[in-house]
């Protein structure tokens, strides 16, 4: 972050002083507007939307305190408060009712310019933040995909903010219907990308003959993908299914950002950014020489793991009932009401087709609804008796939690330590429950 790129407003009735901190920010690169009193300031501050406010406390018509009571704290940027008559208390009620920072002069400038720096850039990575989740809940469709309240779908949602920001490649690894293009148009939308293309391409459907013409274009031809997504980014989906010579010539681009178009000997600078999808494990397939490594390390300079439905516990509700919400607003009747029943239902259930399923039977059960009728169970098209479906949700979530463990006792041999790491409890925690649910290991173990 650049010096330049900070603004400040300060206010102090003092005009030598005013004159000297003017002087000393703008040699120290700020873009500074002084005032003489905080009501002038405070009336200017939806106008320069400063970085960090500087004001005296004592002042006449509004003293400082009661310029810092009039922020709005949501919004407003930090404020640093100045004093000749500072003391203790003063300093103590100014912090708790939310000022930044309290400094009495005659104060040292290379202390009040690191203080003021750090003030700017913390306002700088919350205001950042805000626009970003901001954004995220604009885009259409990506709720369906980062609504949740489990720890997997926090830290989901922390990688895409983290993340859409950079240049970097990305995969985005999951089974099917958890969402990979929607986090990758997640990724575009909120990059500075955004307004230029966004370019998805199913490699499972590009014939490998074709690849190079498609990907790369032709010099009285097509453009070709890379072209046509300049600027912008390019959606690699189903990446696995590239046939080793593709990713061959894939990784060129990837490595140069250069690209030839067929028949030609022309080379021509791409800015492109990668993101890739695969329901495959590309690490496995790499080392069984069916996916080139080089092209996997050049892919995967991000990862982002989507989980599966079946692991994200009670999330499966709540995505359910919003989608069962909007649904209903689309056909303009009374969204139906959850049951014990369905809600069992839900946790009990496998979703093999993950979030693209839940909303597909969402959209079953309103459209039942409309009719007077209908269950969770109905619109899954189980048949009574085809699965035992526990009668309460306590029973629903039991059952839930003993099949994950269950599976996850199977998947590490019965190693308990990785058990718990990979739940995410702990080794007590963990124990408790084998116990409380029944789970017999050695039962297990021995299937």
């Amino acid at each position: 972050m650049s010096k330049t790129s900070f603004k400040i407003v300060v206010a102090d009735d003092d005009r030598e002083l005013r004159q000297s901190l003017e002087h000393l920010l703008t040699r120290s690169g700020w873009e500074v507007d002084v005032f003489a009193d905080a009501r002038s300031a405070l009336s200017r501050l939806k106008d320069l939307e400063p970085d960090v406010i500087l004001s005296d406390v004592r002042m006449p018509g509004m003293s400082g305190l009661e310029f810092l009571a009039a922020l709005d704290k949501g919004t407003a940027p930090p404020l640093v408060l100045i004093s000749a008559h500072g003391d203790i208390s003063m300093a103590v009620q100014a912090m708790q009712d939310g000022a930044y920072s309290f400094l009495e002069k005659p104060f040292d400038p290379r202390q009040l310019l690191r203080v003021l720096r750090h003030a700017a850039e913390n306002h700088r990575l919350l205001s950042t933040t805000k626009r970003l989740r901001a954004q995220l809940s604009e885009l259409s469709g990506i709720d369906r995909v980062l609504l949740g309240a489990s720890d997997s779908m926090t830290a989901l949602r922390n990688d895409v903010f983290e993340i859409a920001d950079t240049k970097s490649t990305v995969l985005i690894q999951g089974e099917t219907g958890t969402g990979k293009e929607l986090i990758a148009r997640a990724l575009h939308a909120m990059s500075p990308r955004s307004d230029q293309p966004f370019m998805p391409v199913n490699c499972a459907n590009m014939p490998p003959e074709t690849m190079e013409l498609q990907m790369f274009g032709a010099v009285d031809g097509p453009q070709g993908f890379f072209r046509k997504a300049e600027g912008g980014t390019i959606f690699l989906d189903e990446a696995g299914a590239f046939p080793l010579e593709a990713q061959a010539k894939l990784l060129r681009a990837l490595e140069t950002g250069e690209i030839t178009p067929a028949g030609s000997d022309e080379v021509i600078r791409t800015d492109v950014r990668v993101i890739a999808a695969s329901n495959e494990n590309l690490e496995a397939k790499a080392r069984e020489g069916r996916f080139r490594a080089d092209f996997l390390y050049r892919l995967n300079t991000f990862q982002i793991e989507l989980p599966a439905l079946r692991t994200r516990g009670e999330d499966v509700i709540m995505i359910f009932q919003h989608f069962v919400t909007q649904v209903a607003e689309t056909y303009e009747v009374q969204p139906p009401e959850l049951t014990a029943g369905d809600a069992a239902t839900l946790l009990s259930y496998d979703w093999p087709g993950n979030v693209r399923e839940l909303r597909h039977v969402a959209e079953r059960r309103v459209l039942a609804a409309r009719r007077g009728g209908g269950s969770v169970a109905a619109a899954l098209r189980i048949e009574e008796g085809d699965q035992d479906i526990p009668e309460t949700l306590r029973e629903a979530i039991a059952a839930f939690e003993r099949t994950l463990i269950s599976k996850s006792i199977k998947t590490h041999g019965g190693r308990m330590e990785s058990v718990a790491e990979a739940l995410g409890i702990g080794r007590r925690t963990l124990n408790d429950k084998i116990v409380k649910l029944g789970i017999a290991k050695d039962v297990l173990l021995e299937d």
